[in-house]
C-alpha cells in the first residue's frame, strides 16, 4: 500500500493545502520510499525517447504538486517516468490569501487560486542541482512574479538561472490565478516572449545539445487562439505544446458545494475539454509538434486516448489526490493492455491513431 493510500482518511480530515504540504514533508523524510518499494523495470513498449531524452514510460507528474523541487525523486520512485517540479517565480511569493485549495469530492476535481506560491529560484537551483547525479527525467516549469513590470524577462531570468540543472523547460503562460498572464497567449506578445527565451537559452548553450523548451498553454481557448499560438510555437525553436493547464470554465457540470469557488479547475471534469484541444493541435500541426497531454487523467484508458489524440507524453496531478500514486503503476499496466489490444508494439505507434 503506498503512502498516500495508507495516510488517505486522515490526510481528507484537514484541508486540502495542509494535507498536501504535510505530504511533502513525509516524502522529504522518506516516509513515501518505505512504502512504495522499489519502483521496477518499465516494459520496453512503454518507452518514448524525444527531445533527446529516454523516458522508460510515458506518465509523468505534472507541475504543481512538487512547486519547490522537494521532492522529484521520491515521486520518480513511485513509477513516474517523468516529474516536473514548479511553478517557480524568479522571487519568492507567499501567492494568493488561503483558502485557496478546494477538494470537489463528488466531481473527482480540484479548484485551485494558489497564485504561484513558491520559494523562488534560488531554493529550486539549490536543489535541482544537488540530485543532477540521480537518475530520472525532472523538468523545471517556470512563471512570473505578480508584481513583475516585465513578465518575459521573468521567464528569460528562470531560463538563465535554473539552465543546465533540469531535464527540460516549461514555459508557463496559462495559470488563471496570476491576473493578466493568459495574456501572454496573445499572438504578439507570445512571439516576443518565445523570441527573449528561446535567445537566452542559444545564449547558454550551444545548437545541437540544447535544453527542451516546452509551452504551457490553456484549454480556455478558441480555434483562432489555438492556431495563433501553433503558428508562433511551429516557426520558432520550441520543442513541444503542453495541453492543458486548468479550466476556468466548467462550472455548470459540477456537482459539488465548492464548485464556484474562483480559480481553475481540474480533475476529471476536465478530461473532455483538454484532449478536444489536444486533438485539434494535433491535427493543426499535422502531428509535427511533440504534444503532452494532461487534464483528468485518472486510469490507463484516458491515457491512451490522450495519447490516441496526439500527445507523445501526459501527465497527471489531480488524481493523485483521490487515488494515491499506486495509480502511476496501474495506468502503466492498462496502457500495455490498451497496446496488445489494437496491436500496437510500442507508444510512439499510438500517438495520433486516433487521426489515422
Amino acid at each position: 500500500m503506498s503512502f498516500f493510500k495508507a495516510l488517505g482518511p486522515a490526510l481528507q480530515q484537514v484541508d486540502p493545502e495542509t494535507a498536501h504540504r504535510l505530504t511533502i514533508k513525509a516524502l522529504k523524510a522518506g516516509l513515501g520510499g518505505l512504502l512504495s518499494g522499489a519502483p521496477g523495470s518499465d516494459d520496453p513498449r512503454l518507452a518514448v525517447d524525444l527531445w533527446g531524452l529516454h523516458f522508460t514510460n510515458p506518465v509523468g507528474l505534472a507541475a504543481g504538486f512538487d512547486k519547490n523541487a522537494e521532492v522529484p525523486d521520491a515521486m520518480l520512485r513511485f513509477g513516474f517516468g517523468f516529474v516536473e517540479a514548479g511553478t517557480v517565480t524568479p522571487r519568492p511569493q507567499e501567492g494568493n490569501p488561503k483558502p485557496r485549495l478546494f477538494r470537489l469530492t463528488q466531481d473527482r476535481a480540484v479548484i485551485n487560486r494558489m497564485g504561484f506560491n513558491n520559494e523562488g529560484l534560488e531554493a529550486a537551483y539549490r536543489r535541482l542541482r544537488r540530485r543532477l547525479d540521480h537518475p530520472g527525467i525532472v523538468g523545471a516549469n517556470i512563471g512570473a512574479n505578480k508584481d513583475s513590470e516585465d513578465r518575459i524577462e521573468d521567464y528569460v531570468t528562470g531560463l538563465h538561472v535554473l539552465i543546465g540543472s533540469a531535464s527540460y523547460f516549461t514555459v508557463n503562460i496559462s495559470s488563471p490565478n496570476t491576473p493578466g498572464l493568459r495574456g501572454l497567449q496573445n499572438k504578439e506578445e507570445l512571439q516576443e516572449l518565445i523570441t527573449r527565451v528561446s535567445i537566452a537559452r542559444d545564449e547558454e548553450e550551444p545548437e545541437g545539445a540544447q535544453t527542451p523548451l516546452l509551452l504551457k498553454i490553456a484549454p480556455d481557448i478558441d480555434d483562432t487562439g489555438l492556431e495563433d499560438i501553433l503558428e508562433v510555437v511551429m516557426a520558432s525553436k520550441f520543442d513541444g505544446v503542453i495541453i492543458s493547464n486548468t479550466t476556468i470554465g466548467l462550472r455548470e457540470t459540477l456537482n459539488s458545494s465548492q464548485r464556484n469557488e474562483t480559480g481553475g479547475l481540474s480533475g476529471a471534469p476536465l478530461f473532455q475539454m483538454s484532449t478536444d484541444v489536444l486533438a485539434k493541435a494535433f491535427k493543426l500541426t499535422g502531428g509535427k509538434l511533440p504534444l503532452v497531454g494532461v487534464g483528468g487523467i485518472s486510469n490507463g484508458a484516458q491515457a491512451y486516448e490522450k495519447i490516441k489524440a496526439g500527445a507523445s507524453l501526459v501527465q497527471l496531478y489531480s488524481a493523485l489526490a483521490y487515488e494515491g500514486p499506486g495509480l502511476v503503476k496501474q495506468i502503466k499496466r492498462e496502457l500495455i493492455t490498451c497496446l496488445e489490444r489494437d496491436g500496437f508494439a510500442s507508444i510512439g505507434e499510438a500517438v495520433g491513431a486516433a487521426h489515422k
